[in-house]
Formats: C-alpha cells, sequence, structure tokens
C-alpha cells in the first residue's frame, strides 16, 4: 500500500470512528437495521421491507452483516455492546477510502499524471465526503463503485482501441468496469443513468466494427445478468418469497410515492445540490469543465456530458437530495483538477509549488475553507440523537423498562446502536411511524402518525394514552402502524370512507419518553408530563440543531423520577 491509498485508508476510518451526527435515517434503518435483524433476530424494518412489494434488496445490508456475525460468535456484543456500533463504521470507512484512492487512477487516465495529486487533494479535502461517504449510506458505496468502475472505463475508445479489444488484458479491463458498474447498480438501481450514458458513448465509438460492439454487448448482457440473478437470490432468500426488489426501486422511485418525503423544484440540483457537493471547488468545477468543451478535449467532455446528463435526468424526478448526485462527486474533482492545473500553469510558471502542489496559493486557501464546517459535521452536528441511544442502552435491564420516542419518525438509530435484545418485544420501545399513502389516490389529503401527533400533541396524547399511568408500564397494544398488506388495504378502506387517517393506535404510558425540546415548547406538554409524573433525567444535543420539530435538543424523561 503506498502513502497515499495509506492516507486514504487512515483518514476514512477515522472520520467514519469518530463522526458522532445525525444526517439521514437510511443510514440506519436501509443498512444497519435489516442486518442486525439477519444475524441478532431483531431489528426494525421500514415499509420500504414490509410492504407488499419491496423495494429494497438485502444486497448492501449485507455487508454489514460479517461484522455483526464476527461480534455474535465472539460474544463481544454481550461485554462491549458499543463494539456493534464500530464494526460496521470500519467497514464502511474502508469501503469510503475507494473513492479517494481509484479518483487517482481516474485523473490519471483521463488526464494525466501531473493532474493526479490536485485530484486527490481535492477529494481529501472534500465536505460532503467528510459528511456522507464514510456512513453506511448506499449512495457512499454507490460512489466509490462507480468511481472504481470509471476508472476501468476504456477512455481512449478511438478506433485503435477496437484493434486492441482483443487483447485479454484490455478486454478483462472492460468486465472489471462493467462489473463494478452493475454492483453499483444493485446497490442503487437509479445509478444505471449514469451507465446509459457512458455505454453509449462507448457504443458510439465502436460502431463502425460490429465484432466488437457485440463483444462489448456480450460481456454487458453476462455480467449484468450474473449481478442480477444475485441480487435476486438474495433478495428471494431474505423475503421468502421471489422478489425483484431492483424493479421495485425503480417503479416505486417514478412513482408519486416518492415526493411524499419531499418535492423540489427543477433547479434543485443545480442551484443547491451541486454548490453544496462541491463546496468551495465549484468554481474550479465550473471552469474545468468549460475548458473541456472550449478545448475540445474528448475524455473531459465525456465527463461534462455524463454529469449533464445524470443532473438532467434527476432534475425531472420530484423527490430530490444532495446524496442523490454524490457519484458524481469524483467526476467533479476530476474536472476541478483540469482547472486548478490550468490556473497554476498561466500564472505561476516559475513559483515553487505548495506542499508539492501545483497550487496558487489563494486556490489553497479557498480549498481549505470547508475544513472547519467538516470538522464540525462529524464532531458536533446533531449529536444528541446519537448519544441518546448510548444513554439508554446503559439503561438498567429490567421487566419494566419501556421507552416511547415522540419524535418526528426515525429521528433517531435502532437497534444497531442500542442493541437490546429485552427491549425488542412488541410495544416495549416504539416511535411514530411516517408510511406513505401505497396505494392512495388523494395523497394531499393523507396524514401519517406523525402528522396526526404533531398538529396537536397534546390531544393526541390525551386521546392515545390511557388517563392514567401504569407503574409496571406494560407493553403498547398497537402503538404504531406495520405496514405489510392489511394496512395498505386499511388505507384504501379509510379513504375510500374520507374518514381521518387514525388508525386507532393505542399506547401505554413507558417508562422512559424520549422527545426533542421544541415538544416541550407545545401549548399544555410540559405540564401534561409534569402531571403524570415524569421528569427530566438526560439533555444532549445543542439547542439550535435541526428543524423546527427537532430543536431543543435531545431529552430523556422518565415516570416518577425526583
Amino acid at each position: 500500500m503506498n502513502q497515499g491509498s495509506l492516507l486514504s485508508v487512515c483518514l476514512r476510518l477515522a472520520i467514519a470512528l469518530f463522526t458522532r451526527g445525525f444526517f439521514q435515517p437510511d443510514e440506519y434503518f436501509q443498512a444497519l437495521e435489516p442486518a442486525h435483524r439477519v444475524v441478532f433476530g431483531y431489528g426494525h424494518l421500514t415499509w420500504e421491507w414490509l410492504s407488499p412489494q419491496p423495494v429494497r434488496g438485502v444486497l448492501y445490508p449485507a455487508i454489514n452483516i460479517p461484522a455483526y456475525w464476527a461480534l455474535k460468535v465472539s460474544g463481544l456484543d454481550r461485554i462491549y455492546p458499543a463494539t456493534v456500533v464500530i464494526g460496521p463504521r470500519l467497514i464502511h470507512g474502508l469501503l469510503a477510502a475507494l473513492t479517494d484512492i481509484w479518483v487517482c487512477k481516474l485523473t490519471r487516465e483521463v488526464l494525466d499524471e501531473a493532474y493526479v495529486r490536485l485530484a486527490y487533494f481535492l477529494s481529501l479535502t472534500s465536505f460532503f465526503h467528510s459528511m456522507s461517504l464514510s456512513r453506511s449510506l448506499s449512495n457512499s458505496l454507490e460512489t466509490s463503485l462507480t468511481t472504481v468502475a470509471l476508472s476501468h472505463f476504456p477512455w481512449g475508445v478511438e478506433a485503435p482501441f477496437s484493434l486492441c479489444m482483443l487483447i485479454q488484458p484490455r478486454r478483462a479491463r472492460l468486465r472489471r468496469c462493467i462489473c463494478f458498474a452493475a454492483l453499483a447498480c444493485a446497490i442503487r438501481p437509479t445509478n444505471s443513468i449514469i451507465w446509459i450514458y457512458m455505454f453509449f458513448v462507448l457504443f458510439l465509438r465502436v460502431r463502425s466494427r460490429p465484432k466488437f460492439l457485440m463483444i462489448v454487448a456480450r460481456d454487458a448482457i453476462m455480467i449484468g445478468a450474473t449481478v442480477l440473478t444475485l441480487s435476486t437470490v438474495l433478495d428471494t432468500l431474505f423475503y421468502g418469497r421471489l422478489t425483484l426488489t431492483v424493479l421495485n426501486f425503480l417503479r416505486v422511485n417514478a412513482s408519486p410515492v416518492s415526493s411524499f418525503y419531499g418535492s423540489s423544484p427543477w433547479h434543485y440540483y443545480l442551484l443547491q445540490a451541486i454548490p453544496i457537493l462541491c463546496a468551495t471547488s465549484l468554481p474550479f468545477v465550473l471552469h474545468g469543465s468549460f475548458l473541456a468543451v472550449k478545448k475540445n478535449e474528448a475524455k473531459l467532455k465525456v465527463l461534462v456530458g455524463c454529469v449533464a446528463w445524470t443532473i438532467g435526468v434527476y432534475s425531472l424526478l420530484g423527490h430530490k437530495e444532495w446524496r442523490f448526485l454524490h457519484p458524481l462527486l469524483p467526476m467533479l474533482h476530476v474536472l476541478g483538477a483540469s482547472s486548478l492545473r490550468e490556473l497554476y500553469n498561466h500564472i505561476t510558471r516559475r513559483r515553487k509549488q505548495l506542499a508539492g502542489l501545483p497550487l496558487r496559493m489563494c486556490d489553497l486557501l479557498l480549498l481549505f475553507l470547508p475544513v472547519p464546517a467538516s470538522i464540525y459535521v462529524t464532531l458536533f452536528h446533531c449529536t444528541g440523537q446519537i448519544e441518546v441511544m448510548s444513554y439508554l442502552r446503559s439503561l438498567p435491564v429490567d421487566g419494566s423498562t419501556t421507552i416511547g420516542f415522540l419524535m418526528p419518525c426515525h429521528s433517531t438509530p435502532w437497534q444497531a446502536y442500542l442493541h437490546r435484545p429485552d427491549l425488542a418485544h412488541p410495544g416495549k420501545m416504539w416511535a411514530l411511524g411516517c408510511e406513505p399513502p401505497l396505494m392512495v389516490r388523494d395523497r394531499a389529503r393523507y396524514r401519517d402518525q406523525t402528522d396526526l401527533f404533531f398538529e396537536s400533541p397534546v390531544g393526541y396524547v390525551l386521546s392515545h394514552f390511557p388517563s392514567q399511568v401504569d407503574p409496571s408500564f406494560p407493553p403498547s397494544p398497537f402503538p404504531s402502524s406495520v405496514p405489510d398488506a392489511s394496512w395498505v388495504s386499511i388505507l384504501g378502506e379509510i379513504e375510500s370512507r374520507n374518514s381521518s387517517w387514525d388508525m386507532g393506535w393505542r399506547h401505554e404510558w413507558p417508562k422512559y419518553i424520549v422527545m426533542f425540546g421544541a415538544l416541550l415548547q407545545e401549548p399544555g406538554m410540559l405540564s401534561l408530563l409534569q402531571e403524570k409524573g415524569y421528569r427530566e433525567i438526560w439533555k444532549g444535543g445543542r439547542e439550535w440543531d435541526g428543524d423546527e420539530r427537532r430543536k431543543g435538543g435531545v431529552r430523556v424523561w422518565a415516570y416518577g423520577t425526583l
């Protein structure tokens, strides 16, 4: 391992291990919880896993299974429960390092060796990489796999390349590209948008040689079919029936259901996501794109075209998130590196390089500006939502322990961070739900459990909780909905009757209540909890973090505590 690779591994592992903040619920509920359930027998599954046509494949969560299995077999999960958090983080830190390592190889292929250190520097200092790349998000592994695949892509696809297609090393390299691209698509089916463009370019350039076109097509079909079969077999074993989650995922994400979790205007990616992904490297990315077109540099123009195509297609979808464009960031770093080198060559021909980098001092300072923000989001942003799970894990194990989360849905991790089998029994630990309006025609009228609770928190508590606290703290009989086939049927019945979306949830008063401080500012909520005998025993996080419902820090209140 060379020094650059070692630095990447150390940096990404350090970020993975020391990240203390909450970013996206998918980090826990679409990766860690299913794997934890497979190995330990308990873990929360969201609607994506329980609906009649599941949209999540088990291939990505399975990456965490070896770490959990090793902890279970060794017994370390019982002796040191915190290791269930550390184990997967080590895996994702190592996977994140692939992006830094292979962006160097990608730069070498698209440009040349003189640009490699610049692209590597942009990758290491990237704000968005620091915030997201080492987390257990499918977009993060998608980014690494896409970068590796692009590094193996046949960038020199001119006529001479076609003659070299018969040479085994060249063909093996193309097969590796297809393999990594297929894995990226299996992890995130929408990654196929990138490869539709890239292989269209490839086919366009070898169209005059049908024999080689058939070789590429045959390899793509065989490898793609193999990966799809592997994914389908794993999903079928997990769900106990033949399941094609890839097709379900694409269908749901292209439907209005995806907009339930937020809809953004068409320019969202151009005006918000790209500036956030690039941070202070944005001027150089734009300049590099301009130079690629102006100088008619074939390889860079392919990158620019791929970025533009992908942003254009994603912009047609209603639900948009910054992280959906994460796989484009290494390509943007390559474009940024071309700009930085051009600026350095143009203005400072004889000036000494800074720290071995061909950079002007002003550019170096500009690129270092996001580093404090990276440190903040890693160590200090929204830490209460993670810290509270460590506190709850330390609570005594007894038959009376029950926990209720009166928070917006999925505001904290779950059993993958808690690791308390005594709380895995139904109703012992519960949270408010936010299932989407599956098969509901009038989606604008739909209200999930979280919506109904926050429309009138005190009213919800008075109508869904007993009038008195039972000091034995029995499990709640129906604290949230299970989004299976019967739930979808009930939604249809409610809509046909045009009645309330309240499904008759019934809670028992838990021994511990977890909430954000903002809930205590709701009229009557503080006095109601105090009248019932609850007192605050723990507070974490910062009061200014989060949206309006998540401000005030994270609080834990317990019954009967003086």
